[in-house]
């Protein structure tokens, strides 16, 4: 949709980039910027930096980097377009209708296509659930409990006892073959085109507007060379460890936390029961990706996975995923029932209300999980069991936290308290060490592999960070620099675009600056160069004057350089003799420069 860019910088400037990124992601202040880690790929030592004053955010480790909007394409899988209207619709901002951006065509128009495909088949899975040919599949859906609303509130379906039914019918609604291929719900080979899903329950896939996105299946018949449950392949419109079953329900819900499930059942069991704020990670393995965009909606989560040793070891695992996003968990004990599911058909919806009152914090849950494998009342094995849980503490950063846990587990488990408190700091200690010294390895790395152009670069990129930043830097430069200056560029691209922003609305906006480069990959580089600040947070006024007089006292040095070796090339007299008189005045420009206050 080609809307106007003075939506577009309405809708930016209503989301403030510190604001929305963290309620995805754990940032804390550090110098002018916030820092946490990077939602984008696994990290221990927080590399991923938001500047507020830019409206930009760039990861030091993946390199991803950009505005508000290049911030929610990326972590919610969605175009542009897509996060122009989920940031107008956080705002309150109603957006006028306007035409496709012939820009985003082509990838918009595939996506759109599958979105269409999945909808068209959940209508045929819907109905053929309905058919005599279904019976069967409605018949275990109503004797698992469900009702027709649940069954009608969650799309539920069935994939027919032929190979080919929805094939055929999408065949028939017009779609071609590239566009059933490019849905991933089809295998095409020599011997002709199948369905994916066939002779299943099909549970309908939504985002988190309700668009169905992808699919998963329940064999009906016994799953010999079949697996019991199937989902989708990924698609353009569907990445399995982004994605959360029963977020376009859970995201509407009052309740102040989610409860997380393994499956799709318990998830529509929960649901049906009251509880419209259960979700489930797709598979047993919860991902970063989706532990932030559940921070997206809640603070809290209470874990009801299965009461078996696969579904505790599953919890174990999510319990860390969901504390680094910056989410307080708890656990829920189903005792002596398997699953939500099952809980609830036997206990009902008030004793499981009961047990979420009763949900243990993560923890504990953890320290009990210890306790089984350990025999307490064997020295040997209390030993281990008293080292394990001094390391399970070590690991909770917030010091109060760890403060309250060391006294409530010394009690607890019949340890002393110093001892215990002791144990832990140095366990504490030797991990800091060894992080600090994995992050020293790979600055040294970075220092030996650094080479002189890349210090150029550095200063180019910093002082370019410095005339957005600073308007004084700009008004004392304006008329010294021009874009040519710049050797690379894409450098002449970003100068030129700070003086015209500066020209047009007084002042430069990082964010808005991006937003001029269409190429994603240079909206990235352009958001790595607007924020290098180098070390201009640990220096004071005096030396950052000095540095930024540096910086621009080289990069027209060599500029006029290049062009007095260009006149001497072409034996032009005049144009020398200017070029050199402007450099013999380059001293008497770094030493004013050097006086000019940095806002």
């Amino acid at each position: 949709m080609a809307y106007s860019e003075e939506i577009i910088e309405q809708v930016r400037s209503s989301n403030d980039i510190v604001d929305v990124v963290s309620t995805y992601v754990q940032l804390k202040r550090r110098g002018s910027n916030f820092v946490g880690l990077c939602p984008f790929h696994n990290e221990k030592t927080g590399s991923f930096s938001v500047n507020r004053n830019m409206q930009i955010f760039k990861c030091f480790g993946c390199g991803v980097g950009g505005n508000v909007f290049t911030f929610i394409e990326k972590i919610e899988n969605v175009s542009f377009y897509e996060s122009l209207e989920m940031l107008a619709e956080r705002a309150g901002i109603t957006l006028p209708k306007q035409e496709y951006d012939k820009r985003y065509d082509i990838k918009r128009n595939i996506k759109e296509s599958i979105a269409r495909i999945n909808k068209d088949s959940a209508t045929y899975y819907y109905y053929m659930l309905r058919s005599p040919e279904g019976k069967h599949a409605y018949e275990y859906l109503t004797k698992r409990g469900l009702s027709e609303q649940t069954i009608n509130n969650f799309g539920l379906g069935f994939a027919g006892k032929y190979s080919d039914g929805l094939y055929k019918y999408l065949k028939n609604k017009g779609y071609s073959d590239q566009e059933l291929k490019n849905s991933g719900m089809f295998t095409f080979s020599e011997r002709g085109v199948q369905d994916k899903f066939w002779d299943r329950v099909i549970f309908p896939i939504m985002d988190y507007r309700g668009r169905v996105v992808a699919f998963g299946g329940r064999i009906m018949g016994q799953a010999v060379n079949a697996p019991k449950y199937l989902n989708s392949p990924e698609t353009d419109l569907f990445i399995k460890s982004e994605n959360i079953y029963g977020i376009q329900l859970a995201r509407k819900t009052k309740e102040k936390f989610f409860l997380l499930a393994e499956g799709y059942m318990d998830v529509i069991s929960l649901h049906q029961a009251g509880f419209n704020n259960a979700v489930a990670s797709l598979g047993t393995s919860l991902t970063d990706r989706q532990a932030k965009k559940i921070k997206g909606y809640t603070d809290n989560v209470v874990i009801t996975y299965d009461n078996d040793g696969a579904g505790k070891a599953a919890a174990l695992r999510a319990i860390p995923i969901l504390k680094n996003v910056g989410l307080a968990v708890k656990v829920l004990n189903m005792k002596p029932y398997k699953d939500p599911d099952e809980f609830i058909l036997n206990l009902g919806a008030d004793e499981y209300r009961k047990r979420i009152d009763e949900a243990v914090n993560g923890f504990d849950f953890e320290a009990g999980m210890l306790e089984e494998r350990h025999n307490l009342d064997d020295p040997d094995s209390k030993t281990k069991f008293d080292h394990e849980l001094a390391k399970t503490i070590a690991n909770i950063d917030d010091p109060f936290a760890r403060k309250n846990h060391i006294k409530a587990a010394a009690k607890k488990y019949d340890i002393d308290e110093n001892d215990l408190r002791r144990e832990v700091n140095e366990i504490g200690l030797a991990m800091k060490l060894r992080e600090n010294n994995e992050v020293e390895k790979e600055n040294q790395k970075k220092t030996r592999e650094r080479k002189p152009e890349v210090a150029k670069k550095q200063a180019n990129h910093t002082l370019l960070t410095l005339l957005a930043e600073s308007k004084e830097a700009y008004l004392a430069v304006k008329e010294i620099l021009t874009a040519e200056d710049f050797s690379e560029q894409l450098e002449k691209k970003v100068f030129d675009c700070i003086i015209k922003d500066y020209e047009r609305t007084g002042q430069a906006v990082g964010a808005r600056i991006i937003e001029k480069f269409e190429d994603a990959g240079e909206r990235e580089k352009v958001a790595d160069i607007l924020m290098t600040s180098g070390d201009f947070d640990d220096i004071s006024e005096d030396e950052r004057r000095k540095a930024f007089a540096d910086y621009v006292y080289s990069l027209k040095k060599e500029a006029l350089e290049r062009e007095i070796e260009e006149a001497m090339a072409h034996n032009e007299k005049d144009r020398l003799r200017n070029l050199l008189e402007e450099e013999n005045s380059l001293e008497t420009i770094r030493k004013k420069l050097s006086s000019v206050k940095l806002a």
